[in-house]
């Protein structure tokens, strides 16, 4: 459904431009590197207030181009875009938005790893190698369970459990990465993933040993230290766009 909200200024902006790439960048990187599951999970950006980006319902990761990027308002009309949004994504991303002005970025997959971790009973991150570092005081979990958020009372409540986070593992569901912009959050969700794995592999080869722990001073000083080389992400981010644009020509285009 159209909104009377909409105008054309903001179709033409740059930063909704950009951010449209952005996400279907991210969406197509996701599918390459196994973080996606059918045509389900979503990505979204936060534009401005009661204006985000979200990809739409029905298309692969794979598939999705720039323009099929849809722009949507707080109460889940669609704005700008040719096809439909899928409920759960609305509630899920409108309210982590909502609650977490730091949340610009809301990335959610059921990516095996860090899903795997969200099906433990009391399943945790451990803190035995590099890239777990990185989530340093950034990691909360949602140990509940209540089925698909279908409505705004379960929308709230997972936004609720972020607290402030960057990292959300969702019990019994997946995982939810939060950040400042498409770029950082990718980067932190695909780290995320290669931290769950190694952990898993660990544990599987340690035949029940416990994991290495790493001293909690000294996770906090790598932690800040992997914080102050953001330019990684964004280095990380147009390597993969510059990729795309080699392999795919016109998934950036708009027209």
């Amino acid at each position: 459904m159209k909104s009377s909200l909409f105008t054309k200024r903001e179709l033409d902006s740059d930063i909704l431009r950009q951010g449209r790439i952005d996400l279907a960048a991210a969406l197509r990187w996701a599918a390459r590197s196994g973080l996606n599951e059918g045509v389900c999970n979503h990505f979204s950006l936060e534009l401005a207030s009661d204006r985000y980006l979200i990809n739409p319902q029905g298309l692969h990761w794979s598939e999705v181009n720039a323009r099929d990027i849809l722009l949507i308002d707080g109460q889940g009309h669609v704005l700008d875009g040719q096809h439909s949004l899928e409920p759960t994504a609305f509630f899920i991303h409108s309210w982590i938005h909502r609650l977490n002005p730091h949340a610009r970025a809301v990335l959610h997959t059921h990516m095996p790893y860090a899903t795997a971790i969200a099906l433990i009973d009391d399943g945790r991150l451990a803190w035995c190698n590099q890239n777990t570092l990185r989530f340093w005081n950034r990691v909360g979990y949602d140990d509940n369970y209540n089925g698909l958020a279908l409505e705004d009372v379960e929308g709230a409540r997972i936004a609720s459990q972020l607290k402030g986070k960057d990292v959300l593992f969702m019990a019994s569901h997946g995982v939810t990465v939060v950040g400042a912009s498409v770029a950082w959050a990718f980067d932190d969700l695909y780290y995320l993933e290669r931290a769950c794995m190694h952990q898993a592999l660990a544990t599987q080869l340690a035949a029940g040993k416990p994991l290495r722990r790493i001293p909690d001073a000294l996770a906090e000083k790598v932690g800040g230290q992997i914080a102050g080389e953001r330019q990684q992400s964004d280095m990380f981010f147009q390597a993969i766009q510059r990729t795309l644009d080699k392999e795919s020509p016109g998934w950036s285009r708009l027209d």
